[in-house]
């Protein structure tokens, strides 16, 4: 929780606020932003910081309320905490990177408005506090609305006020007055402009300069929506290139930004403000008594015994949980098709090494609390691995009896047992005596929290790292509730881990808020774990990828799944349209496909090669065709295409035909000349994958990352290229499956405890 310490109404709904937050504070450099969320159910606020006070441990925001959010935002008062109070994020001012010498021979002219003023401050305050006093244009409605200036007088050169009314200083325009300063070089003739407010006085100003040849620094921090590079929503064109302002910016060189699209996309969700999806609600949308697909009354060692799920068209209005599950009968059943081998091959097929044979023994001889304890031994997910788990891939696909009949159903077998154990409060949080050494671990998803668990039991002091405000990683932001619950089970299961002695901050982003080198100089930690993720997204390239209504599926999934857009009492919006397009065939392009289902679109997946190449799990197909999804397959777009207003109206494709094999092993799609068609559709989302963000290996000496941004790591033990700092897991293979982030996580751990043990 993140006190507000001070608050003060700057001008009519334009407040300012001092919060208590001594990490962000030690770490805040002038450019940077944060992120608010007010509660459970708040939406984030991506917020430039104003000012910040590392002895204090304060940091400074302002902001003008507008939507819904910030009008609740300005009802909390001195006293009131904030839930989550995430940062710094970003890059820091371009004039930082600059020498001494450099900065010296610029002729400075700043140019705010509105309450772009204070993200200004912060930085002609750090010019000032190295010898260097800067020209500062203030623009603003009238008086009423000027902020700042008393604190930006005494340590700026000039101070220009320009009001729209006349009431106070120049009356018209910061463009008209920057021109007249410009041309009658009165006072400096300036070489470097840095503009800060809205979106169309940058964009007046970077035509202005342009005409002048001056160098003109903007910030796109108005575009942002999640601001720690996982959603793609605040990507923008710069120079020809597609770039995302929270990452890469949120300052830009102005001359080279796409105004109008970016001014597209900041409007995007300004119709959906106030909007929820709301569909009826269900009560008992499943009545298991009568329904259930019970087993044949004749044991059939060949025959899975079948599971209950939701009726197709039940399920699709509802975000339930598809599978429900075996009874304690049914499971005891299916775990007698086990043939106990005694070499078994499942066993070698699992990236965490569960003692397959035995767990599924104790199931069958209703033993269900020393299953739970078996599997503890090697998981510490078995509720979320026994959902989303490749089961068909790896383990089941080993199983005996899939040669000639169906595999033993271990992946439900390990749900149940997950299940059971969390109904009946079984305590699985035995480890071994604190050896008083610290290890840091960096994201809680499946890797961090595996390798966390396990060093925990060791004896280790581990505390885990996460750039969210809630613990889970891709198991929270990622999966949808209908294939992984949140509360019953990803939280559950995190719980699990905190019992083993893990202590988990929220609202850290490694490599701002605090770096791995202070992890280790200055905090204690005698080793790092990297389990941060890949959560960047990628987009095709193609034209019209930036118009309105094209989303990434991580941002798309975050809304829904993260911050619960689905839900009518929370407050993040989420647009969705009447023709929605996936484009894709992963598990995400079926989570995403499914999703938007649910909200209420017609939906279908567009893939570029055929089924047999699909590469979601056959089970996530099946239940999306069941559900309604279409399957546009052997088709690939070229273009999206877009109306006047800069929406999108339908997307241009082309038909394809499978040639030889490539490098994936898949044979390769091949366009059909001449088979262009267009597809009527009003939102598109890419589904297409995901890279490392490079936060953290650009701000740790000595880590290596290959061409896709990925860390290299020695293959056995996930050892970095830095002494003492391992990884695993998305930030190392690029988006994978969750059991191999969990198995590489598991390999880190036993590596650090015998590095820490020399």
């Amino acid at each position: 929780m993140y006190k507000i310490v001070r608050k003060k109404e700057l001008a009519p709904k334009i407040f300012l606020m001092d919060i208590d937050a001594p990490r962000v504070a030690s770490s805040c450099l002038p450019g940077q932003f944060v992120i608010v969320k007010m509660d459970e159910k708040g939406e984030r606020i991506p917020l430039t910081v104003c000012d910040y006070d590392s002895k204090a441990g304060t940091v400074t925001i302002v902001f003008q309320t507008s939507g819904d959010s910030t009008k609740r935002m300005a009802e909390y008062k001195t006293g009131d905490y904030f839930e989550d109070f995430v940062g710094p994020l970003g890059q820091h001012s371009d004039l930082m990177n600059m020498s001494l010498e450099e900065l010296k021979g610029k002729n400075i002219i700043f140019v705010a408005g509105g309450v772009g003023t204070a993200p200004v401050y912060p930085q002609v305050k750090w010019l000032y506090s190295h010898g260097i006093k800067a020209d500062v244009i203030v623009g603003c409605k009238s008086k009423n609305y000027l902020l700042f200036e008393d604190e930006l007088k005494p340590i700026c050169d000039n101070l220009y006020i320009a009001t729209d009314d006349g009431s106070y200083g120049y009356k018209g325009f910061v463009t008209d007055l920057l021109k007249e300063l410009i041309d009658k070089k009165t006072n400096k003739d300036y070489n470097y402009v840095v503009a800060i407010g809205p979106m169309i006085m940058m964009k007046f100003i970077a035509q202005l300069t342009k005409k002048y040849g001056i160098k003109t620094i903007v910030s796109l921090n108005p575009i942002m929506v999640d601001g720690t590079g996982m959603c793609g929503a605040c990507r923008v064109t710069i120079g020809g290139k597609v770039k995302f302002a929270c990452v890469d910016g949120p300052e830009f060189d102005g001359h080279l930004v796409n105004f109008d699209e970016a001014m597209r996309r900041q409007a995007m969700y300004k119709t959906e403000e106030g909007k929820k999806i709301l569909k009826k609600e269900e009560g008992d949308t499943f009545d298991r008594k009568g329904r259930e697909c019970r087993a044949e009354e004749k044991f059939n060692r060949m025959r899975r015994v079948p599971i209950s799920e939701q009726d197709p068209k039940v399920r699709a209005t509802n975000f339930d949980e598809v599978c429900l599950g075996y009874t304690e009968d049914e499971a005891v059943k299916e775990a007698s098709r086990c043939l106990n081998c005694k070499k078994p091959m499942c066993v070698t097929q699992c990236p965490v090494s569960i003692r397959i044979p035995k767990f599924i023994e104790q199931v069958k001889n209703r033993d269900f609390e020393k299953a739970a304890r078996i599997i503890a031994e090697s998981s510490a997910l078995p509720a979320v691995c026994g959902r989303v788990c490749p089961q068909e891939n790896q383990c089941e696909g080993k199983c005996v009896l899939g040669k000639k009949g169906d595999a033993v159903a271990i992946g439900k077998l390990e749900r149940f047992v997950a299940d059971w154990s969390r109904e009946n409060n079984i305590d699985l949080s035995e480890t071994s005596p604190k050896n008083g050494r610290k290890v840091a671990v960096i994201g809680s998803g499946p890797s961090g929290l595996t390798c966390a668990g396990d060093l925990a039991k060791l004896g280790y002091d581990v505390t885990i790292f996460e750039a969210l405000h809630k613990a889970g990683g891709v198991l929270v932001y990622g999966i949808p509730e209908f294939r992984l619950p949140k509360e019953k089970v990803v939280q559950h299961e995190v719980e699990n881990v905190k019992k083993l002695g893990v202590k988990i901050e929220t609202d850290m982003i490694v490599g701002r808020t605090i770096t791995i080198d202070e992890l280790l100089d200055k905090e204690g930690f005698e080793a790092v774990f990297i389990g941060s993720g890949a959560g960047l997204p990628r987009f095709m390239g193609i034209p019209g990828e930036n118009l309105n209504g094209v989303f990434s599926a991580n941002e798309f999934l975050t809304r829904n799944n993260l911050m619960k857009a689905f839900k009518k009492d929370y407050d993040t919006p989420i647009k969705v349209g009447k023709k929605v397009a996936v484009v894709g065939g992963g598990n995400v392009a079926m989570d995403s496909a499914r999703t938007a289902l649910r909200l209420g679109a017609e939906v279908c997946i567009v893939y570029r090669r055929s089924r047999a190449e699909l590469p979601a799990r056959a089970e996530e197909v099946h239940h999306a065709e069941e559900e309604g999804i279409k399957f546009n397959l052997l088709t690939n777009p070229v273009e999206i295409l877009g109306d006047e207003k800069g929406w999108v109206k339908g997307m241009k494709c082309v038909k394809m035909k499978l040639g030889e094999p490539d490098e994936s092993g898949r044979r390769r799609p091949i366009k059909i000349e001449g088979s262009e068609f267009d597809l009527a559709v009003d939102t598109v989302i890419m589904a297409l994958g995901t890279s490392p963000n490079p936060l953290i290996a650009s701000t740790t000496k000595g880590l290596e990352i290959n061409k896709r941004r990925c860390l290299v790591v020695q293959d056995d033990t996930g050892l970095t290229t830095r002494e003492g700092i391992y990884a695993g897991g998305d930030a190392v293979t690029g988006a994978a499956t969750v059991i191999l982030a969990m198995g590489a996580g598991k390999r880190a751990a036993k590596a650090i405890d015998e590095y820490l043990k020399k």
